[in-house]
């Protein structure tokens, strides 16, 4: 049942400044806001003084006085930006009231923040539940507050530039005020290549750098330090299959309870996967939301459809043409900030616009079950790998490794690049665009590096040495893919349609679970998410509990082969500016090789494209 509650602060965006230029405050905090007018469409509001200017952008549901933002403390001494949603919010403040007998305005979450920070000051991050990015304000040491949630949820994004300090939920804000700086990030860029976004603190624009997960900040307006209250670590406990199922299955419902707290109607992503068909069964929602493709074999509604029949739920579906496809490209690499080579963007993207043309401003989504439980077939120990690091020496297996980078994409070769070293020299994730050799082959002289993508995972492995290869995966993929990647594009392709995406596997509480689980549990021979789907069963036929993960098919690498898109990319590869970033022949040469069938090369081919589409929106049209 949904719990609906007054008040209530729903999806937003904030942007925000620290420091004096000759210029107009009031105006450029509002310049700000307009950039990120998506993110709240409903209303805005500001707090501007010789220190500090606060924009704020709110989508809100219904309309009440005490949901708006920036809000101030009773005493006037404090104000708060704030986007996300809390869900514990009414323990704290039940506690603030009390044990220490503070009094609200509002009955919003926003405020319970500020409270909880003017009570319990540095140590409020640790406590909430939910999803947040937030800064506060003291007016009279002029000191800033801030920080984002446990996992990445929720963005933010800084920056240090003559003088000032930007900071706000997405970096094309910046773009208005006087004194930010548009430059590529020349080391950013090798490793987007290499991992198809970029894994570095530090953005696509050089001098933006992302605030880690489970990091709070302070700011006394010269030094910004930071400080981290949560990593996730691993501690395994001693359980049996069935108690182990058994606690996945109440700390999942516990979580999707609190993340149905709302004031409307909560709908839900259905990709027909046993994560969002578990949220899904559990919720059970008026309106479920599905995306495929018109291609054969690669839309999978049908099992969406199914499982709505099953469970009696509605189903709205959108099959996305190639057309449509390709025509959303530009939006998407706008809305994401940093350039982002995540195919199933674009089908996200056009979810959320189908749930929002239906008028549901909350949606539910399976994120996170896959880095919590171990849920990618790049988890599966593989027995012939095993085998032939066993029989092959390392030496060889190092030369064939090697070989095998400089051969067209074909199947088998990639088995030889995994193998050719230990879990730690080798594994970066689940997408592996290209390696260091071929990153520094494609690009041009100006933009080679001499960073290794082992150099960005090295210090989350030596966090792990004494964990299995399991959770030295699962530990780099929590830190890296899953804030970076997944929850980037969740966040912003939502957020592009001012949608509010809520994620219950990203719970605290849940991970307090996850973190204990044994390996045996999460990947058994070649079962992932083992326990987990054992769980899903008791709300899920057996059909979509153990169906293997497919996630969003796209079929890029057959439409690249068609004459009207091979040439759409070729023409963006012969742009002149192109040549600033990257050997035009090379890319000229996959292009062709992959129409040829010489190779398949699409996915090093829409990395590439996809940086280009960033870059003209960022640095030549806009």
């Amino acid at each position: 049942m949904y719990q609906f509650r007054k008040d209530v602060q729903f999806m937003c965006g904030f942007a925000g400044y620290y420091g004096a230029g000759d210029f107009n405050r009031e105006e450029v905090i509002d310049q700000m806001g307009e950039r990120i007018a998506h993110r709240g469409p409903d209303s805005k509001g500001s707090f501007v003084d010789d220190y500090v200017a606060l924009g704020f952008r709110r989508l809100s549901i219904i309309d009440l006085e005490g949901g708006s933002q920036p809000i101030h403390s009773a005493d006037g001494k404090h104000v708060i930006i704030f986007n996300g949603e809390i869900y514990n919010y009414q323990e704290i403040r039940k506690e603030l009231i009390e044990k220490h007998g503070c009094q609200f305005q509002t009955n919003s979450d926003t405020e319970v923040i500020l409270q909880g920070y003017k009570t319990y000051g540095e140590k409020i991050a640790s406590m909430l539940r939910g999803m947040f990015a937030f800064v506060i304000y003291d007016k009279e040491t002029h000191n800033l507050f801030g920080a984002r949630d446990y996992f990445g949820i929720k963005p933010f994004y800084y920056a240090q530039m003559n003088g000032s300090l930007l900071f706000g939920s997405e970096i094309k804000s910046f773009l208005a005020h006087p004194h930010f700086h548009k430059e590529v990030n020349k080391d950013a860029l090798k490793m987007y290549l290499i991992f198809q976004y970029t894994p570095l603190l530090e953005t696509m624009f050089k001098g933006v750098f992302k605030l880690e997960p489970g990091t709070y900040f302070t700011y006394d307006g010269k030094e910004l330090k930071k400080t981290k209250y949560f990593d996730p670590t691993y501690a395994k406990k001693d359980r049996s299959f069935d108690e182990t199922v058994k606690l996945i299955g109440e700390t999942i419902q516990d979580s999707v309870d609190y993340h149905q707290i709302a004031d409307v109607e909560v709908g839900s992503f259905l990709s027909g996967g046993v994560d969002s068909s578990y949220i899904a069964s559990t919720v059970k929602p008026m309106k479920t939301y599905s995306v495929g493709f018109e291609v054969g074999g690669f839309d999978e509604t049908t099992f969406s459809k199914d499982l709505c029949d099953i469970l009696h739920m509605s189903n709205a579906k959108k099959e996305i043409s190639s057309d449509e496809f390709f025509d959303a490209l530009p939006e998407v690499q706008y809305h994401s900030d940093e350039p982002h080579a995540n195919l199933s963007a674009v089908p996200l993207y056009y979810l959320s616009q189908l749930a929002a043309k239906d008028v549901k401003k909350v949606v539910l989504s399976g994120e996170g079950a896959d880095e919590m439980f171990g849920g990618y077939e790049t988890y599966i120990p593989s027995k012939s790998g095993d085998m032939y690091r066993k029989i092959v020496p390392a030496s060889i297996r190092k030369k064939l490794g090697d070989w095998a980078k400089h051969q067209p994409d074909k199947r088998g070769l990639n088995f030889l690049k995994r193998n050719a070293t230990s879990v730690e020299d080798s594994y970066i994730g689940q997408a592996f665009i290209m390696d260091n050799e071929e990153a520094d082959e494609v690009l041009s002289p100006a933009y080679k590096s001499k960073m290794r993508y082992q150099d960005v995972t090295k210090p989350y492995f030596d966090q792990v040495k004494d964990q299995d290869d399991l959770h030295k995966k699962l530990f780099l993929d929590m830190h890296l893919w899953l804030p970076h990647d997944i929850l980037l594009k969740a966040d912003k392709m939502t957020m592009a349609h001012s949608l509010e995406l809520r994620v219950p596997y990203l719970d605290k509480k849940v991970w307090e679970l996850a973190r204990s689980i044994d390996s045996k549990y999460c990947v058994d021979g070649m079962e992932t998410k083992k326990a987990f789907r054992t769980s899903a069963l008791s709300h899920i036929p057996m059909d979509w509990a153990k169906r293997k993960k497919l996630g969003f098919l796209v079929p890029f690498r057959v439409w690249l082969r068609e004459d009207k898109y091979y040439n759409k990319v070729k023409e963006m590869f012969q742009k002149d500016f192109v040549s600033e970033f990257f050997n035009q022949e090379l890319l000229l040469k996959w292009l062709e090789d992959h129409k040829n069938k010489v190779g398949n090369y699409h996915r090093k081919i829409y990395t590439v494209y996809s940086f280009l589409l960033w870059y003209e929106q960022y640095f030549v049209l806009r």
